[in-house]
């Protein structure tokens, strides 16, 4: 039973220094945020860090020894890796974050400036249509103008013909 109780406090151990070791290379404070590991020796961290392979395969784990089991080493590893991978997916995605930002911020922009460009747009194409109507009205008028000048023209030249032969058969 104690064997089982020290190859716990070393696996014990080993998880509390593969999390620290994580935590420290993710740029993070200390792993025991709540205080779990303080005040109680049994379970505090031997001050060992996990092996390397070749060490591993140099003498095999036991209950006691002060080594972690290569398991354990393995696990820590794929852990730090895991955390490294978090790290660089939390720093694309806040990369991303402010890009998303920028890019509202620039469409908030466009928006603004096409629905001023759209008002100009529709102030020009009613100033333009008034101002055709106004030049066909004043065309209208001045065929109706000039269609009255001839009539009167026409009405004035027979007026005078008729008044040179009258007067002109008498006084001749």
């Amino acid at each position: 039973m104690a064997q089982q109780g020290a190859a716990l406090q070393n696996y014990n151990n080993e998880l509390v220094k593969c999390e620290r070791r994580a935590l420290k290379a993710a740029g993070r404070g200390p792993a025991d945020p709540l205080g779990r590991l303080r005040g109680h020796a049994a379970l505090q961290p031997a001050p060992l860090s996990c092996r390397s392979g070749s060490e591993a395969h140099e003498s095999p784990p036991t209950a006691l020894s002060s080594h972690p089991p290569l398991g354990i080493e393995e696990l820590c590893q794929k852990r730090e890796e895991l955390c490294r991978q978090i790290q660089q997916e939390e720093d694309e995605k806040q990369r991303l974050q402010n890009e998303v930002r920028q890019l509202t911020e620039k469409l908030a922009r466009v928006n603004e400036n096409l629905a001023r460009k759209i008002a100009s747009r529709n102030e020009f194409d009613r100033t333009i249509a008034e101002t055709e109507a106004a030049y066909l009205k004043i065309l209208e008028s001045s065929q109706t103008l000039l269609s009255v000048l001839k009539r009167e023209a026409g009405n004035l030249t027979k007026a005078t013909a008729s008044d040179q032969k009258s007067s002109g058969g008498k006084d001749s």
